[in-house]
């Protein structure tokens, strides 16, 4: 059994094989109708969404699956006091596999630990989305046919953004260089940081005026402000509308370069660029169905793919408390800390949880 909690957990063999399928998917869909025919996708959405959610749904409808679950936590037993855990080990008993999405980082890997089903993160607070960087990386394929080489800029909330510390790691691994624009106090989080450094030899140039930058970009890749995750302390009004992607700075850009975002877009985005060739956000936004039904089939064992499996991660017991108070240790205290060892040229020691380094 598989689950997909982050990039981690799979190969780049396995991502190509991902990729390849979804292909298949995306062209032959009446090919694949009735592939996952009798089987059940519960999706547990503990924080708000549209596209994640409805494309899940979607990819395992196209595939005659069903989907049942929840979008409102509060009419769920989690308003009751019901843990991660006890809601796994339940819902493992109604459905062959599990999407979750959480605010809380680390609640994924909680939600798998207890599972007897496979589960796949359909993001986790301030963490990770894995299967938004799958759709990033695949929609850059279908772009440009390639990664390695290219330079692919992401903009705006990195520090917050879930979807922007996926894309790095994946970018870095398939060879692509970075560079990070964003507003001061958004930066890249060192933990992501420390990553891309130690396991792919990466420092990415940083800057906070995507103007410095822009004529360098293969991939301008936006993101909007979390609003939702910042901390009291800091003021969505000092960094709202800082940094704007628009027809004025597009025209500096590459004639082939391509725009991307996650979506939703705020005020970050102008709108006169959604007939710009260049744009990319719709293109990735339809990307995620076929990536989420090979994801899907893949991970139920339905599929024709050669597995192989990623290194291990090292994981040890940790007496230490995490410092990250969105990390889902400090609300489960059920849960003991860990922390988990990765070793390239030096070792990186972080939460096993959240990912948030530690001393």
């Amino acid at each position: 059994m598989r689950h997909l909690i982050t990039l981690d957990d799979l190969s780049n063999f396995e991502i190509e094989q991902i990729f390849r399928l979804a292909d298949q998917m995306r062209t032959e869909l009446a090919t694949w109708s009735g592939f996952c025919k009798g089987k059940l996708l519960a999706t547990l959405f503990y924080e708000p969404s549209t596209r994640t959610r409805l494309s899940f749904e979607s990819a395992i409808g196209r595939l005659d699956g069903r989907a049942l679950g929840f979008a409102d936590p509060d009419a769920a037993s989690v308003a009751k006091g019901e843990t991660i855990a006890d809601t796994a080990r339940m819902v493992t008993n109604y459905s062959d596999l599990i999407v979750v999405r959480h605010s809380w980082a680390g609640a994924a890997h909680v939600m798998a630990r207890y599972s007897n089903i496979p589960v796949i993160n359909g993001g986790d607070g301030t963490h990770r989305h894995p299967t938004q960087a799958l759709t990033d990386l695949y929609t850059i394929l279908q772009r440009k046919a390639r990664i390695e080489g290219l330079t692919v800029g992401i903009c705006g909330d990195l520090r917050y953004g879930r979807a922007a510390h996926s894309l790095a790691l994946g970018v870095a691994r398939f060879g692509g260089k970075l560079i990070h624009i964003s507003p001061d106090g958004f930066q890249m989080p060192d933990w992501i940081t420390a990553r891309l450094k130690q396991l792919y030899g990466q420092e990415p140039s940083e800057t906070n005026q995507l103007r410095d930058v822009i004529g360098e970009l293969d991939v301008i890749y936006v993101n909007r402000l979390q609003e939702e995750r910042l901390p009291p302390e800091i003021s969505p009004e000092d960094a709202r509308g800082s940094y704007l992607v628009d027809v004025a700075i597009m025209d500096e850009a590459k004639p082939d370069a391509i725009i991307m975002h996650p979506l939703p877009r705020v005020n970050e985005l102008a709108y006169e660029l959604d007939d710009d060739e260049r744009a990319a956000y719709f293109q990735q936004s339809a990307n995620a169905v076929p990536i989420r039904m090979a994801l899907v089939a893949s991970l139920l064992g339905l599929e024709q793919l050669v597995l192989t499996q990623p290194p291990p991660r090292q994981i040890v017991s940790d007496s230490r408390p995490c410092e990250n108070p969105n990390c889902v240790t400090n609300h489960e205290r059920y849960l003991d800390p860990e922390t988990e060892i990765v070793t390239a040229s030096t070792s990186i020691s972080s939460c096993a949880y959240c990912g948030a380094l530690r001393a």
